[in-house]
């Protein structure tokens, strides 16, 4: 918040505190209670003084005697008595009462006149002070009354005015304030202060009678900022800005407006009261684009002065129509930008779009044209979509679209349209008609009244449908008549009512007939009836019905029996072409039908329109670099014209492109978007709703070059040389040459601080130095220049800096001057200078270049020896960043000074960069070549070698044609090596080089010497190939031969002739010469060659065959002779081989042929018979051999044998070694695919890891891993397998003993691995169960157990002994009983048992009887457990037969538990 002064004329002004209300209302308080105090002194005297008399009265009434005053009768004395002794106790108080009143009226007497004496005291007080207060004021009113008419605050009279200059141009702002005292201006350049001794000679302000200027000399690119002036005094301040605009000359840009289009807009109707500056500070350029994308037109601005509430107006225009914000468009302005934003684009959004900004000062506008090509067509062929949708004359049931053609450049032509509806709210598309519409306009029908409807349409060709239209906008099915049909009543007052003409009517029932029945538009396919309401209509709905007749036929059909219309108007489709009919139209409501309308004139179906003309002639001219301005004759039949389509084509193309994709309405159109330098042809149709026209005559031939116009500036004045009285300057070339070469250069000149300027030079100077005489030492020049070309004088360049005219006598020389630059690359580019004037004391021995960013930074210098050249290449430069440079000669005085720094550079190779080519022509000379579609008819090639240009005729020689040039080599040779570099001017810095070295010369000259030598091309030399039956091929092939070629075949400098031995045959259209020699010998050994002549071409080619090569031929032609002879009995088509099963079983296999049935074939190993389930099939052709589960009992040599009465043949092949080892690998490679997961057994001994597989055997490659470490077979964990698994055990295992393991499958190329993580869980449960197993293992290894010794059957004669011994055997020893029948056996004389060493157990049985026939049962068992056997034992009597009982066995013991044993 600002710091304002308090005015005058508020300290005058009364504002009352809180304290001050206080004092007044307390005043105000004690005036009041000294009034009332005096009223109620006044009024308590006179009531004493009646009470006074009254007492008085009293007393002399009662001395004259007592009287009731009820009765007046005479009351006794005792009663008088008793009376007045009450009187005079009353009389008494009253009278003490009032004496003391009496003396309270004294006090407040004196207390009233001691608050008046106070009263008055304050009163005078106050007075005294107020009159001191009033003197004071006025007073200072008359201070303040002086010091208004003496001074005041700033006030700006005149204000800064904003400026656009060039770059070197001096600035000069100036405002105008008044204001007392004289008040102080500072100057701000965007917010900061200017300070003079910060950059001496810049900035020059002066102040003169009001009047304060702020001069920028030579302003630059930095200087564009907003300028503000501050003047304050004692009483305020006041400020003033504006914007200076210092632009730069680009060299892309061109000095000239480019050809606009035929547009005018309409004026502002409002313009904004504020005055604004506005500049453009980047414009949107010529856009393309296609349907369905996304764009945005911007312009950056600088709106002077930027008010944050206030703005200047923007304006967008497409071609002549204001646009407005839709669901298709936004727009923003703001933030020093304004821009139109399309979300998505359709060919209706094509045209001219203008930017303008609307205010007091004027109106800035910008335009450029937005080019929007077809989308993808649904259908390869279709056409594009239609555009610019809109509907007419929209009724109940009724509308009209209409609609512009899509261009059909490439596509078949348009055979009709589809026109689809939608109502509002809905998705759903309905198509309107069956059949193609072939004009551009169609009447919808069908529409519900009171509903809202939006349409598009779609073209249609032989390929197919296109795209539809943007949709149009919505349209009310409404009947507009029905608003004319209100009409008003006033009543009394200002009361009125809104009423129908129908309830004026009275009461009508049936309608009238309708009348001015019309036929409103005629085409070939349908007729649109119009008739106006009847009247009376009455008050029911109106419906119409129309009726058609032929003329002539007398009879009436109506026309839409079935569907009753609503509308005024109607579409009569279905008419026979060439046929006049006659309509009639019936208005119908629920009461009836009225009677006919009148007859319409008789109507025929046929187009009102016709297909215009084709336009006139067309013209085409030159406008920019990538534009060209085409102009036509209007046609000459243009009614309803909808505008133009104009088609390009690339000269001797015939490939025509569209240049527009919405119909133009003016007969001029710029053409954008072309190649620079290619050449173009141009054509001009006309379209309306018919159709197009015939296109028109083509244009003649153009070239895409900017038009012709003069010249821009010179630039980098330089002064390189003083001798006191004369200055030598130098300068650069015009960036744009204008289309034309420049003939020579002009110089004013004149003295620092003078306005007028003096021609220099009456004669143009060619060169770009100059000399001027008679100029006075010691004065200070400043000089520009103007360059002229065919089209006139150019604008002239900024003035220079002032040189001061003083002879240089410094021994270091003088700067170096004209710095251009050529080949700018990504990373690199080429320097280029000119040596000083001023050479110094001594001459210049080399030069240093220095570098920096644009940015700022320190100067680096490229080199730390100075080049000797004037030129350099600089490489390793950051690509897209700036730089700046200087170069400073040096002698041997040391570096003098630099040159002037050089513009700007932007390190990053042009779009579309070409290099310079080497090649050989058709008459072998070699050239280097270069083309450039950028050049002007201004533009020249220059040829330099080591940067210089290139003079020796003798050596070189230049040819030129169009935009292609050459530099000839008239006789090449070594002094030819080196750096040639081409430019050309008049473009944007388009150059390039090529370095010619040993190597690529020798190339070109052995190039060139087989073009002037000519050589017949071979496409492949002579070589051999081994027929068949063992012939030998020799053959050749060359490129096509002419009839009059020869050739000859040389065998050891001996030609050769066609015979029976060399067969020599050549196939002329394809150049294939061959010989084939039937049977190739010893004898044939040597060198063969064969020599072709083709007119002057020549060529030969041999192929030794000496020594090793001979033999192998050799060998390799009487294999193949063999091989012939031997297919022509049975053979072997393919040999034997082998491959693995998925069973992992080994097959072995061969092919046969040329077998019948009697061949026998047979299966050898190692010359033994091998046989064979199954029999081969021969005549299937392929033979097998199994060999299930492989192992080294299978090594041997495998035969199969073939014959039959034409021969035999035998193949062989031998499993072992190598091939037994790859038979592995192959079993390992699918036994590896189909192993299982690894899986864990529990042992007595340990744990067991198992992978099963199909087949394995120990020759396998396997490992197996526990935590990565490989395992070697121990006693700890050992390594095994079966021929279903592999295994690994891990006996007693431990804690160590956890982790992962994994097993691993070498199968040869890959290894095929299983894992498992044995810890946590999975290892304690395996461990448990381990313990178990190893726990019953040991208590079945030391249990009580029969070893052996007892039959399960004895058979024994009676009378005999009988003596059953065992073995047992148990840790401890166990307990043997026997038993027969399950019960103890008593020893006794007939029953012995006998124990020895505790091992040994006999029963013996003395003297058998059948009594000791049954089952005997022994139990041995210790703690651990033990096993019961029975025997059965038969006894028979002596002479009985002894029975037949089978072979007795060995007993099979049952288990005793160790739980039943410890019993």
């Amino acid at each position: 918040m600002s710091l304002v002064a308090l005015p005058f004329y508020q300290k005058r002004h009364k504002h009352f505190d809180q304290s001050y209300r206080s004092i007044q209302t307390r005043y105000l308080l004690n005036e009041y209670a000294s009034r009332k105090r005096a009223s109620s002194q006044a009024s308590a005297q006179s009531s004493l003084q009646q009470r006074s008399s009254a007492q008085g009265a009293s007393s002399r009434s009662s001395a004259r005697g007592a009287t009731c005053q009820l009765c007046a009768k005479p009351v006794s004395a005792s009663e008088e008595e008793e009376r007045e002794h009450e009187h005079r106790y009353h009389s008494q108080a009253a009278a003490y009462g009032e004496a003391k009143r009496q003396r309270f009226l004294g006090e407040l007497a004196q207390l009233g006149e001691s608050v008046q004496r106070a009263r008055s005291q304050a009163r005078t007080a106050l007075d005294q002070c107020s009159l001191q207060h009033s003197v004071g004021d006025r007073l200072e009113w008359e201070r303040h009354a002086l010091e208004e008419r003496m001074s005041r605050a700033p006030e700006i009279l005149v204000r800064l005015r904003s400026h656009t200059v060039w770059e070197k141009m001096s600035v000069r702002l100036c405002f105008t304030v008044q204001g007392f005292p004289t008040p102080v201006v500072q100057w701000y350049k965007d917010g900061s202060l200017i300070c003079q001794a910060g950059e001496p000679g810049k900035y020059r302000i002066e102040s003169n009678y009001g009047v304060h200027t702020l001069e920028i000399n030579r302003a630059d690119f930095d200087d564009t900022a907003t300028y503000s002036a501050v003047a304050t005094n004692a009483h305020g301040q006041a400020s003033t800005n504006a914007a200076v605009v210092v632009r730069r000359f680009r060299g892309d840009e061109e000095p000239f407006h480019s050809v606009g289009l035929p547009i005018g807009l309409p004026l502002s109707t409002v313009i904004p009261y504020t005055h604004f500056d506005v500049q453009f500070l980047e414009k949107f350029g010529v856009t393309f684009r296609r349907e369905g994308e996304t764009v945005t037109l911007k312009c950056t601005l600088l709106v002077t002065p930027d008010l944050k509430r206030v703005h200047p107006r923007a304006e967008w225009y497409h071609d002549d129509v204001l646009v407005e914000e839709s669901k298709w468009t936004s727009m923003f302005f703001g933030e020093g930008q304004a821009s139109l934003c399309f979300s998505h684009l359709h060919k209706d959004d094509e045209g001219l779009y203008t930017l303008r900004i609307v205010s007091r000062g004027g109106v800035s506008d910008h335009s450029a044209f937005l080019f929007v090509r077809d989308g993808d067509p649904p259908v390869t062929g279709a056409p594009g979509a239609p555009m610019d949708l809109k509907c007419h004359d929209a009724n109940r049931d009724y509308v009209i679209v209409t609609w512009k053609p899509p261009n059909t450049t490439s596509e078949s032509p348009v055979i009709g349209y589809f026109i689809d509806r939608c109502e509002v709210g809905t998705s759903n598309w309905v198509q309107c008609n069956d059949a193609p519409v072939k004009i551009c306009k169609y009447p919808v029908t069908g529409l519900f009244e009171g509903r809202s409807y939006v349409f598009r349409v779609r073209a249609v060709n032989s390929a197919g449908v296109s795209r539809p239209s943007r949709v149009s906008e919505a349209v009310a099915a409404l009947d507009p008549a029905d608003l004319k049909r209100l009409q008003a009543i006033h009543l009394e007052g200002e009361k009125e009512i809104v009423i129908y003409q129908d309830d004026l009517e009275g009461d009508v029932q049936i309608p009238g007939p309708p009348t001015n029945v019309q036929a409103s538009e005629v085409s070939r396919n349908y007729v649109v009836l119009s008739w106006e309401p009847p009247s009376p209509r009455g008050k029911d709905p109106l419906m119409y019905f129309i009726e058609k007749s032929a003329v002539g036929s007398g009879s009436w059909q109506r026309v839409n029996a079935q569907t009753a219309v609503r509308s005024p108007r109607y579409a009569v489709f279905d008419l026979a072409e060439g046929k006049p009919y006659v309509f009639r139209v019936l208005s119908a409501n629920k009461h009836g039908l009225s009677d006919p309308s009148e007859i319409t004139a008789p109507i025929q179906v046929q187009d009102s329109i016709a297909v215009p003309s084709s336009p006139g002639r067309v013209l085409a001219s030159r406008n920019t670099k990538t534009s060209v301005v085409v102009q036509w004759d209007r046609p000459k039949h243009e009614e309803d014209l909808l505008g133009y389509y104009v088609d390009c084509c690339v000269a001797g193309t015939n490939q025509w492109e569209p240049c527009n994709h919405k119909p133009i309405g003016y007969n001029r159109f710029v053409v954008h978007g072309l190649s620079t330098g290619e050449q173009y042809i141009f054509r001009v149709k006309a379209v309306n709703a018919v159709g197009a026209s015939e296109n028109s005559q083509e244009s003649e031939v153009i070239k895409v070059q900017a038009a012709l116009t003069a010249p821009s500036h010179p630039y980098g004045i330089t002064l390189l040389s003083c001798d006191g009285l004369s200055m030598t300057l130098g300068w650069k070339v015009p960036r744009f040459s204008g289309g034309s070469a420049i003939l020579g250069y002009y110089l004013d000149k004149r003295e620092a601080l003078h306005k007028n300027w003096h021609e220099v030079n009456p004669s143009p100077v060619q060169d770009r130095i100059f000399t001027v005489e008679g100029l006075t030492e010691g004065l200070l020049y400043e000089f520009k220049i103007t360059a002229f070309n065919l089209a006139g004088m150019g604008q002239p360049s900024d003035p220079s800096e002032h040189f001061k005219c003083e002879a240089w006598t410094a021994p270091e020389p003088g700067p170096a001057y004209d710095l251009t630059f050529c080949e700018v690359r990504n990373t690199s580019l080429v320097m280029l200078w000119k040596a000083p004037v001023y050479a110094g004391s001594s001459p210049v021995s080399g030069y240093l270049v220095d570098f920096k960013e644009e940015d700022g930074g320190e100067w680096k210098t490229v080199t730390e020896a100075a080049t000797p050249n004037r030129y350099l290449k600089v490489c390793d430069l950051q690509q897209g960043q700036t730089y700046v440079f200087r170069v400073r000669a040096v002698n041997a005085s040391g570096p003098g000074k630099p040159s002037d720094t050089s513009e700007p550079v932007l390190v990053e190779a042009r779009p579309g960069t070409k290099e310079v080519s080497a090649g050989v022509d058709e008459q072998g000379d070699i050239y280097l070549e270069f083309d450039c579609q950028e050049m002007t008819d201004a533009s020249l090639f220059t040829w330099c070698k080591s940067y210089e240009e290139i003079t020796d005729e003798d050596r070189f020689r230049v040819h030129t044609e169009g935009d292609r040039s050459r530099l000839y080599f008239v006789a090449p040779d070594k002094v030819d090596i080196g750096t040639y570099s081409v430019s050309v001017s008049d473009t944007d810095g388009v150059s390039s080089s090529f370095v010619l070295d040993e190597e690529e010369l020798e190339r070109l000259l052995a190039l060139s010497n087989e073009i002037k030598n000519p050589t017949l091309p071979l496409k492949s030399d002579l070589a051999y190939e081994i027929l068949e039956k063992g012939q030998v091929r020799f053959w050749l092939q060359a490129e096509p031969l002419s009839a009059d070629a020869s050739f000859r075949f040389v065998v050891n400098d001996r030609e050769v002739s066609d015979s029976e031995t060399h067969r020599i045959k050549c196939d002329k259209s394809t150049g294939l010469i061959e010989m084939v020699m039937d049977r190739f010998t010893i004898e044939n050994e040597g060198t063969y060659t064969v020599q072709i002549q083709d007119g002057k071409a020549k060529n030969q080619s041999s192929l030794v065959l000496i020594g090793d090569a001979f033999k192998a031929v050799l060998e390799e032609a009487e294999f193949q002779r063999k091989e012939f002879l031997r297919k022509q009995g049975p053979h072997f088509a393919e040999y034997l081989h082998w491959d693995v099963t998925e069973e992992c079983e080994v097959r072995l296999l061969c092919k046969v042929a040329n077998t019948k049935k009697e061949t026998v074939f047979k299966w050898l190993k190692d010359d033994v018979l091998y046989e064979t389930e199954t029999l081969p099939d021969l005549e299937r052709g392929v033979c097998e051999l199994l060999i299930p589960k492989l192992s080294k009992k299978d090594h041997g040599e495998y035969k199969a044998t073939l014959k039959d009465d034409r021969g035999q043949d035998v193949s062989v092949l031998e499993i072992a070694g190598q091939v037994y080892e790859d038979m592995i690998l192959a079993m390992s490679r699918v036994c590896g695919a189909s192993a299982s997961p690894l899986k864990v057994l529990c042992t007595p001994e340990g744990i067991r890891l198992q992978c099963f597989m199909k087949y394995f055997t120990e020759e396998m490659k396997i490992n197996w891993y526990h935590k990565d470490a490989k395992i070697s077979s121990s006693e700890h964990m050992r390594v095994g397998g079966s021929e279903e698994m592999a295994w690994l055990q891990i006996c007693e295992p431990s804690e160590k003993d956890k982790g992962k393991y994994t097993f691993e499958i070498f199968d040869g190329k890959d290894n095929h691995q299983r894992s498992l993580d044995l810890s946590g869980q999975a290892f304690d449960e395996a461990f448990a169960e381990f313990q178990q197993l190893k726990a019953a293992a040991f208590a079945e290894k030391n249990r009580g157990k029969v070893i052996g010794g007892l039959p399960d059957v004895v058979t024994i004669m009676e009378g005999k002994t009988l003596n059953l011994t065992c073995t047992v055997f148990g840790n401890p020893d166990p307990e043997v009983v026997w038993f027969k029948n399950d019960k103890d056996i008593e020893l006794s004389e007939h029953f012995a048992v006998k124990v020895e060493q505790s091992k040994y157990v006999s029963l013996t049985i003395s003297g058998v009887t059948a009594e000791d026939s049954g089952k005997y049962s022994i139990n041995v068992k210790n703690k651990y457990g033990g096993e019961k056997i029975d025997v059965t034992v038969s006894v028979y009597k002596h002479g009985e037969k002894i029975p037949e009982l089978s072979a007795p066995q060995q007993a099979k013991p049952k288990l005793i538990p160790a739980s039943t044993s410890a019993e």
